[in-house]
């Protein structure tokens, strides 16, 4: 497995395609979510990816802001081999030695709380909803 860690303008086509195709998969055709997904945050994210023989297994993307970073779009294209914690576990520590002063955080979807929980997050909001769906904030201890 391979991880890689790239700001927009160093993706290449296919890797964007691939990024976008799995993001549809997952949050469209998986989860039923009908929201806009290309939203135009991807341009000032940056983009942690987990792939095996070239292909994409995870997903995230990153949003640096001034005292946080918040993580979104998480996704993983297998699901109970480990790969989302993998890329959990890489990402967090690229960006905690990038940004070490940062907090990080993450709108958990509900059914994704226990898996943050295990990545070292801790719930900091009540249940809310977002692209109609319930969600909770989350802040890495």
């Amino acid at each position: 497995m391979e991880f890689s860690i790239k700001e927009f303008g160093e993706l290449d086509t296919r890797e964007l395609y691939e990024i976008m195709r799995a993001r549809a998969d997952i949050f469209t055709l998986e989860k039923g979510m009908i929201c806009r997904d290309l939203d135009g945050l991807d341009y000032e994210a940056l983009h942690c990816i987990l792939t095996d023989g070239g292909e994409l297994i995870a997903y995230l993307r990153a949003l640096v802001y001034d005292t946080s970073i918040r993580l979104g779009r998480v996704i993983t294209r297998t699901h109970g081999l480990g790969h989302g914690r993998i890329l959990m576990e890489e990402s967090l520590s690229a960006l905690k030695a990038k940004y070490p002063n940062k907090k990080i955080g993450v709108h958990a979807q509900h059914d994704a709380v226990g898996f943050y929980e295990k990545c070292g997050f801790i719930v900091t909001s009540d249940e809310f909803f977002e692209e109609g769906v319930r969600h909770f904030e989350m802040e890495l201890k």
